[in-house]
């Protein structure tokens, strides 16, 4: 069966070299998305491009993980932190930018940037191919590809005007190298006070390390600079439903067991949603030689 670029996807082609070869561009040909060299890439019924070769990346979010995302991100409570993100995208770069979400997901949070770019385009990287379909049809100017963000992207040099990392995995000499010397980088990541009640009624959640944000700063300072850092914090009011949710889109799931999660007395109805935004601008060049940053 032959399979069509849709529109954003088409929209993003110019973008993209071959992760093969890592010199050719990539175009439409035969249904599939193909370098000067001939190496193939198939596109996905659901709209994203698959361009991981050789062994394929295992931690990306599983069927149940995506359905929980997508159903908890419609309640809106995250919907502060989507705003967060958004604003401090849109106040450094032209309305007609690109926008690249590393670890996009779903696609949730780069549909909040493209909705306050009336003119800008999106492209989303993620391993998680069932989040790729929800990614691939988030936007109508975003398109997705599958990838494993900790290898070199499948982007030509200085493309993005924005580089966006939300609750994601970080690849800062890759995210120097295709921002433009005008771009900014968006950081979003939680504090130690992000889901507190929900950690001390189940300890089997995943905690925030204290010593993650030194590392963040560590890792990302040969390649950037900040500029602004926003503080996101607020009670949320939340369903049983909505809690069981949030503990299953994330690799807590993979720690709690079902006799926790059954017991209505071990949730709370309310949680603090805490974290940090960090729009950076890039360094120069000769200063971007650095080793890539832990999650």
């Amino acid at each position: 069966m032959s399979v069509s670029l849709s529109p954003a996807l088409g929209g993003c082609v110019d973008l993209l070299r071959c992760p093969t070869c890592r010199v050719g561009h990539l175009h439409l040909d035969r249904g599939a998305l193909r370098c000067p060299v001939g190496h193939a890439f198939d596109i996905a019924r659901h709209g994203y491009a698959g361009l991981l070769t050789g062994a394929r990346a295992t931690s990306g979010d599983d069927a149940d993980m995506v359905r929980a995302r997508d159903r908890f991100l419609a309640t809106g409570a995250y919907a502060p932190i989507r705003e967060a993100g958004a604003r401090l995208a849109v106040g450094a770069v032209p309305e007609r930018a690109t926008v690249v979400d590393v670890g996009c997901g779903t696609g949730y949070y780069l549909a909040g940037v493209l909705d306050r770019l009336p003119g800008a385009r999106g492209l989303g990287l993620d391993s998680s191919v069932r989040a790729l379909r929800s990614a691939a049809r988030a936007h109508d100017r975003a398109a997705a590809v599958a990838w494993d963000v900790f290898r070199p992207f499948p982007l030509d040099d200085g493309v993005a005007d924005v580089v966006l990392d939300v609750f994601a995995p970080r690849n800062p000499a890759e995210f120097h190298r295709v921002l433009r010397p005008t771009g900014r980088l968006i950081v979003v990541r939680p504090t130690g006070r992000h889901l507190a009640e929900l950690r001390r009624r189940l300890p089997g959640m995943v905690t925030v390390d204290p010593a993650k944000e030194q590392r963040l700063h560590r890792a990302l300072a040969p390649f950037f600079e900040a500029t602004v850092t926003e503080q996101v914090e607020y009670p949320a009011t939340l369903t049983r439903a909505d809690v069981l949710d949030l503990v299953a889109m994330t690799p807590s799931a993979r720690h709690m067991s079902a006799a926790a999660l059954n017991d209505d007395g071990l949730l709370p109805e309310r949680v603090t949603v805490s974290v940090l935004a960090t729009a950076y601008r890039p360094r120069r060049p000769h200063n971007t030689q650095g080793p890539l940053a832990p999650r």
